[in-house]
């Protein structure tokens, strides 16, 4: 079996996510304890203890849920390997579960990776506290369609607000971006243009300009990280193509990009599933936590089968 893995973003934690792994095997119980270790929490609070036992509403913070995710996703992965599971050939993840990709391409220790993504998390937690963004998902449109909504929302609310297509999701889901004013407008335009839209319950505009303070910050973090040449591709959301296994100054440069550009993970899946019709016996392997990556996927490309491990078998 050649495994690809996919590896979920924000949105897919849950309390009690990991705990099945941990419960499970010493590899899962050594990542979750490295990750107690490394990371300093609001309140003395340990990572594990947060997945396992909550609150809800503090491990949805997007400061906790982005390493605890990571910390998930690679303490799946760890049993998986111990159980058998060759390394994969290829891996992609969906916004922050990009890094958890790179670290199971051998970019980075699973340290230092932890330490990016609290820190990621810190700071888009502090731009969208101080931008008052808000996030509407679309549901029927094109690119095309999406972009007339955003455009015909800017044209009613005059200068200063800022509306863009953040995700593509799958077909059918895009997720617009941007202050809040403009997303309460697009609710209503998207009406107008016969869509359906749904303000979505997150903490700010995310892969929008108004995170450009957030994208500085990771820049500078990045800086001081020792990136290694990738073992197998790893998926961009940015340019939904493999990143360059050698080339880290661009790597990093991408991974800045995508805090303020459009998550292409619909594209990006697509590119996957042909890359893996010439491959023999090409599996899609989605990690801990949830199985949302599963459910896009559907909507993507019915003909790739994707297998879920959000327990343990």
């Amino acid at each position: 079996m050649n495994p690809v893995f996919l590896c979920p973003g924000q949105g897919a934690q849950a309390v009690g996510m990991g705990k099945g792994w941990f419960e499970a095997s010493p590899a899962a119980r050594a990542v979750f304890e490295a990750a107690d270790r490394t990371l300093s929490l609001p309140g003395g609070a340990k990572l594990s203890e947060l997945c396992f036992n909550g609150p809800a509403e503090t491990l949805n913070r997007t400061d906790v849920s982005q390493p605890a995710l990571y910390t998930c996703g690679i303490a799946c992965a760890r049993v998986l390997a111990e159980r058998g599971m060759p390394d994969p050939v290829a891996a992609a993840g969906l916004s922050l579960g990009e890094y958890t990709a790179l670290h199971l391409a051998g970019a980075f220790s699973f340290e230092d990776g932890l330490r990016l993504v609290a820190t990621r998390g810190r700071l888009m937690q502090q731009a969208a506290e101080s931008s008052k963004g808000g996030m509407v998902a679309l549901i029927g449109a094109d690119e095309a369609q999406a972009a007339e909504a955003c455009s015909r929302t800017l044209a009613a609310c005059g200068s200063g607000e800022v509306l863009v297509s953040a995700n593509f999701n799958a077909p059918g889901q895009i997720v617009l971006s941007g202050s809040a004013a403009a997303c309460a407008k697009a609710v209503e335009i998207a009406g107008e243009l016969g869509l359906r839209a749904t303000a979505l319950q997150v903490a700010g505009a995310f892969h929008s300009p108004l995170m450009a303070p957030a994208a500085e910050g990771l820049a500078a973090a990045l800086d001081g990280v020792t990136f290694h040449p990738l073992r197998c591709d790893v998926w961009s959301n940015v340019t939904a193509r493999p990143h360059e296994r050698e080339n880290p100054k661009l790597l990093k440069k991408l991974l800045v990009d995508q805090l303020v550009n459009p998550v292409r993970w619909s594209q990006s899946c697509s590119e996957l599933v042909a890359w893996a019709k010439g491959r023999e016996a090409t599996k899609f392997i989605e990690l801990a936590p949830g199985s949302v990556l599963k459910g896009l996927f559907r909507r993507i490309d019915r003909s790739a089968e994707v297998t879920s491990n959000d327990q343990p078998s």
